[in-house]
This record gives structure tokens, sequence and C-alpha cells, in this order.
């Protein structure tokens, strides 16, 4: 009986797995590593893609058109959310985030090499908005796979620290999208930017397919890896809960998403509308890039100690009293040192808080739905409110003439998502390899 006994909980004690290891780390967060930088790319150079896709004798016009082309990628990515993400669910992690990244891949090259609207017409902004619209159902089927990859393999104490890497390689890309547009503007010259530059920066960013496909292959797969707890998640079978933290998730993610693009912009921002020169305007994405890898990190080994909820609102606040003092001293300097110290300001407070989030949601939604579910929030906030927030304030400059309109719109997210903050439950503790 002794024996019988000692067998039976062998077996139902669940075999040892190797440590998550740097590599698999690194599998995970490339593809949304080559994500933010091809978005900083657009946004860096949405000018010259303007000019090539969407000539027009009015430059808001054909800078609306460019922007509008960046923001169709985001209308497919609930669906991409929904079908990866599901794949991912049932099939497995590693076999959905190859076939995200390929996706990926091959949108990137479709709209480097894409010839411009007075070589092909018509033909031109058409393949561009189709470039888009693939990449954009890719991406939605990115987040949640490889998300739900990172919190299943990481030590539970250290969720959050293996989590915050989908944030830090975004900041990484930031720099490094950053870099390549105030080198090229530096060696080239604005003429030749526009006319062949932009692509080498898209090619330049395309050079990491090789390196991705051959790290995800290599990925163990952790969708069927059990816990010692092989109970159910308490509040699966309950829709309201379901439903609760979806609205909850989405606001989180929308406020953070809303700031991102807000930083994104700020390029832009700096040339159009504080008129200052393009290096220095181009500095903004190596700086916030810089500053978001330290504080996320910091952020995230202190969600590990604290939990989440607490990360996901006091920088928060902090972040809402910060904002308009920040816009403010940028339109009223308007000089170089303003611009990159208000940035880094709030960049820093925005960072402190990333990790907490991604992971608090993901430890929130129950392992055999985490890739549909995870993605699904976060692909909506994105598509609804991230696709929309460039074109939205661009607009809001033009026809209020409020240079601080792009504050003013932060502001009102900020709220959103510290009302999402003060409703969620601490998740830190949250048994996320429980068996379905």
């Amino acid at each position: 009986m002794t024996d019988l006994a000692a067998l039976a909980e062998a077996l139902e004690t669940p075999a040892p797995y190797d440590p998550i290891l740097k590599r698999h780390v690194a599998a995970a967060v490339i593809g949304n590593g080559l994500e933010f930088y091809d978005f900083i790319t657009y946004a860096t150079f949405a000018v010259p893609i303007a000019h090539t896709f969407f000539p027009n004798h009015s430059p808001f016009v054909s800078q609306m058109l460019s922007l509008a082309t960046f923001g169709a990628g985001f209308i497919p990515r609930p669906l991409g959310a929904i079908l990866i993400g599901r794949y991912a669910d049932r099939v497995g992690r590693k076999p959905a985030m190859i076939f995200s990244f390929t996706l990926m891949g091959l949108a990137i090259l479709g709209l480097a090499l894409t010839p411009s609207f007075a070589q092909i017409g018509v033909a031109a902004p058409i393949l561009a908005v189709t470039w888009r619209l693939l990449q954009g159902f890719a991406l939605g089927g990115e987040v949640g796979p490889t998300t739900a990859f990172l919190i299943e393999a990481a030590p539970p104490e250290r969720r959050a620290f293996f989590a915050v890497w989908q944030n830090i390689s975004q900041n990484l890309a930031a720099m490094g999208g950053g870099l390549v547009g105030v080198t090229m503007a530096a060696l080239i010259g604005a003429t030749l930017l526009e006319a062949w530059g932009w692509r080498v920066a898209f090619l330049l960013g395309a050079l990491t397919l090789p390196v991705g496909f051959w790290l995800r292959r290599s990925l163990p797969e952790t969708l069927h890896r059990k816990s010692s707890s092989t109970g159910a998640h308490p509040d699966r079978a309950h829709l309201l809960v379901h439903v609760r933290i979806f609205l909850i998730g989405l606001g989180l993610v929308a406020a953070g998403t809303v700031s991102t693009y807000v930083f994104a912009y700020m390029t832009t921002y700096a040339i159009t509308t504080l008129h200052l020169p393009t290096g220095i305007a181009l500095s903004v994405s190596i700086v916030t890039g810089a500053v978001g890898i330290v504080f996320g990190l910091a952020g995230a080994l202190l969600s590990d100690r604290i939990g989440r909820r607490p990360l996901l609102i006091w920088p928060r606040v902090a972040f809402l009293l910060a904002t308009w003092p920040a816009f403010h001293l940028m339109v009223q300097n308007h000089d170089a040192v303003t611009l990159l110290v208000a940035n880094g300001v709030l960049a820093a407070i925005g960072s402190f808080m990333g990790a907490s989030l991604i992971v608090g949601v993901a430890e929130s939604i129950h392992k055999d739905m985490r890739g549909t579910g995870l993605g699904t929030v976060y692909a909506t906030a994105v598509a609804v409110f991230g696709g929309t927030t460039q074109p939205v304030i661009h607009w809001l400059i033009h026809i209020t003439g409020d240079p601080l309109a792009p504050g003013w719109y932060m502001m009102a997210f900020t709220c959103v998502g510290l009302a999402a903050s003060l409703f969620f439950k601490e998740s830190a503790h949250r048994q996320v390899n429980a068996a379905a």
C-alpha cells in the first residue's frame, strides 16, 4: 500500500522542467521589440512616408493620410488576437509565436520595398495600407502568447521581472529607431532621407528576422505545464468575473497605450509644433527609451516585492500631476533641454508601472484562455485608442490651435487608467500554471 501511495503521489506531482533561459526571454520579446522599432521608425519618418505614398498640395492632408495609414494597422489587431491567441491556447505558445513573427516580417519587408506613388500611382498607397493591415493582424496575435509564455515559464516570485522585458524591448527598439533616425539625418540629409533613407531604416529592423526565427524555434512549450496546484481557477466559471477583468484590463492598457503613442508622436510634435531641429526631435526617442529601461526594471523588481496594485495606482497619480507642467514648459521654452527633460520625467514615471500592468492582467486570466484573453484586451485597447492617438492629437492641435492638446489628451486617459487601477484586485500571488 505504501508503494502504491508513493507511486500515485509521484504520478500526480508535475515533472520538473528547466528554468527559463536568457535566449528564451529574447525569443519571446524580439517580436515586441520589432513591432516598436517599426512603430518608432514609421512615426519618425511619417513626413517622408506621406510624401512617398500620399503626395498632396496640402501638407496637413498628406500628413493625415500617412497617420491614417499607420492607424489602419490597428484595425485587424483584435481579430489577430482572437485567432492567433486561440491557436496559442489550443495548440501551444511556440507555434503561435512563430506564426505571428513570420507575418510581421513579411509586412515590414513589403512596406519597405513598395514603390512610390510617382512610380506606380494609386497602387502604392493601396499596397502600403495592405501591408499595415497584415502587420496589424500579426501584432494582434503577438502579445498574448508571448506574455503568457513569459509568466508561465518564470519563477512565481519573479514574474514581473521577466514580463518587464516586453517593455524593455520596446524601449530598446525606441532607442534604436531614434539612433537610426538621428544618424541617417546627419549622414545623408533631408533630401535623400525622404527619397530612400526611410526604407533603409525599415530594412535595418528586418535584419532581426532570421535571429528571431532561430530563437523561437528553440523555445520550450509552457501551455501544458502544470504546477503543484491542479485546481481550476476559482473564478473561471463566472462570466461576470471575465467581463470585469476585461473592462479593468481595457482601462489599464488604454491609458498606457495612449501615453506610449503620445511619446512616439513627440518627434513630429517637436518639429511641427515646437519648431525644433530634426536632430533634436529625433533624440526624444533615445532619451525616453533609455529612461524607460532603467525605471522599468526598478518598477518590476519592486512589483515582485510589494505587488502589482500599489504600482498601478501611485505612479499613475504622479504621472497625472506631472503631465500639464511638462507640456506647459515645453511650449513655453521651445528648447532642446526642456523637451528632453520633460519627456524623460514623464517616461520614467510611466515606465515604473509598465511591468505591473502587463503581468497583473496576465495573472488575472485563466491559463487555458490567457493567450486569447490577454491578446484581446491589449489589441482592443491599442486598436481603439492607440491607433487613433496620433491622428486625433494632430487634428486637435490643428483645429484648436492649442499646443497643449497632447497633454490634455494624455491626462484624460490617465484618469481612466487610475479608475481601473482602483478596481484592480491584487494578482501577484495567484497560481498561473493551474491545470484546466
